[in-house]
């Protein structure tokens, strides 16, 4: 398995655009706004209906509650039934884009990913200046919950496929399949797929209150029991309907399927929005097995583990006796940083959103002296400055006049030591951006690696500032 750069460019939307709906559980009238952002700022929800307009990356790590959707929660703010929207983004290939939203719950329209997707194509989609990463499968990965007996794995494939199989024990929908081949399908094989429950699951939803913004519009009900004089009245209530009947093919009303296996489409979607939250594309083959939001985002969060260890051992495939893009003088002539601490000695590779640089530790520095006699080991807080200094080039290379300015450390986070450096260890360093540089701030992840293998990872904040 391996994180590779596509010849993809990333893609936003063009323009902002809005939805106005209700939401399925809270019942609350909500507006939705697409709007673009920048290179890998990826899916991000926006509560602007609080103070200070918390922002909530679209993470499976944030994922708190599955019963009635997927949601998330950080810093007690929440996103509920997240997976419609990033369905629709994903089946649109878009990779970047913020959604702003003025209540906790995105409106449920027509209970499928539909209006979201022509909101998307009416806003436009552009490309951006920079390639879109995938991690390729090569090896079977699953996850499987005892209790329900649902699976999920994903296989080697040429390109990210999804089948989903349900199976409900029930005569009234029985066994379906789904297949998505081709994520361009998505528009026409499924994001009109809507979402569906069974009789006994609304009753009980109604007595605890819930699905306030439901209707017979956007939501199949599905008949599994005998329905009394009495539930029928319920119903006819709740769905503010003059009358509720069943119909032969023992769907409630007269909703007409957009597609005989339309349940297990809207699985297949559900998988599609839920995985979205993994923050990296897919190249593989998903297989899901009686698929439901729990078992989705417990695989999605195993997958983001993966990722993140592999990104750790990714180590950069440098030919160091190659021509380098900045020599010594060359960096000295873009960092301040003067002997005996300027610690990178080559830059590789320098693009908008990572830098590979590159230092040989040799006997001769001044910090072995003392660190240690008879034992040298460069210092932990040497190798963190130098993969800042790495940083340092990244940031810079965004101003016209680099030489009038210095970069001053704001935070560290993560900062953890794997492997002692020695004299004649040849140090790599790997700084890729966390989020878009903003105002001259700069948030990246930084690896150091020896021999092979990683010695230190940090995640580093700095700014530039402007010489006097």
């Amino acid at each position: 398995m391996a994180i590779i750069n596509t010849e993809i460019k990333q893609k936003t939307i063009e323009k902002e655009v809005s939805l106005i709906g209700v939401g399925l559980h809270t019942g609350k009238n909500v507006t939705l706004t697409f709007k673009p952002a920048a290179v890998n700022s990826g899916y991000a929800f926006k509560r602007i209906d609080l103070e200070g307009t918390p922002i909530i990356t679209a993470d499976a790590n944030y994922v708190t509650n599955t019963q009635r959707g997927t949601c998330l929660e950080k810093n007690g703010v929440t996103i509920q039934t997240s997976e419609h929207v990033l369905a629709a983004l994903v089946g649109l290939d878009v990779d970047n884009v913020l959604i702003e939203l003025n209540e906790a719950e995105p409106p449920i329209m027509d209970g499928s990913s539909k209006f979201f997707v022509e909101a998307i194509e009416k806003a436009g989609i552009v490309e951006l200046d920079a390639f879109r990463e995938e991690f390729v499968i090569t090896d079977i990965i699953s996850y499987s919950d005892e209790e329900t007996g649902s699976e999920i794995l994903v296989m080697p494939s040429k390109e990210y496929q999804i089948t989903t199989m349900v199976d409900f024990g029930t005569k009234v929908l029985g066994t379906q399949n789904a297949t998505l081949n081709r994520v361009s399908d998505f528009k026409k094989d499924i994001s009109d797929s809507r979402t569906f429950s069974f009789l006994h699951e609304i009753e009980m939803l109604l007595e605890h209150g819930l699905i306030k913004g439901g209707d017979l519009n956007n939501a199949i009900v599905y008949v599994d029991k005998e329905l009394s004089p009495e539930t029928m009245e319920k119903l006819r209530i709740a769905f503010n309907k003059d009358n509720i009947t069943v119909k032969p093919n023992g769907i409630l009303d007269n909703l007409t399927l957009h597609h005989p296996n339309e349940a297990a489409r809207h699985k297949l979607l559900d998988v599609l929005g839920d995985l979205a939250l993994i923050r990296t594309r897919i190249r593989g083959k998903v297989i899901a097995n009686k698929p439901g939001h729990f078992v989705n985002t417990q695989f999605a969060k195993k997958m983001s583990k993966i990722i993140k260890n592999e990104r750790r051992n990714n180590v950069p495939n440098i030919d160091l006796n190659q021509e380098p893009l900045m020599d010594i003088n060359q960096i000295m002539a873009m960092l301040p940083h003067r002997q005996p601490f300027l610690l990178i000695d080559k830059v590789f590779e320098l693009s908008d959103s990572h830098v590979i640089a590159m230092k040989n530790v040799t006997m001769n520095e001044s910090f072995f002296a003392g660190h240690f006699p008879g034992a040298p080991v460069m210092p932990g807080v040497l190798i963190v400055e130098a993969m800042a200094q790495t940083g340092g080039v990244l940031v810079l290379n965004t101003v016209p006049d680099p030489e009038n300015y210095l970069t001053f450390f704001m935070k560290m986070d993560n900062v953890k030591f794997k492997r002692k450096v020695s004299p004649g260890d040849t140090l790599i360093f790997k700084c890729s951006l966390i989020t878009p540089i903003r105002r001259g701030i700069c948030h990246m992840q930084g690896y150091a690696y020896a021999n092979g293998k990683l010695c230190a990872e940090a995640e580093l904040m700095a700014q530039i500032s402007k010489v006097k």
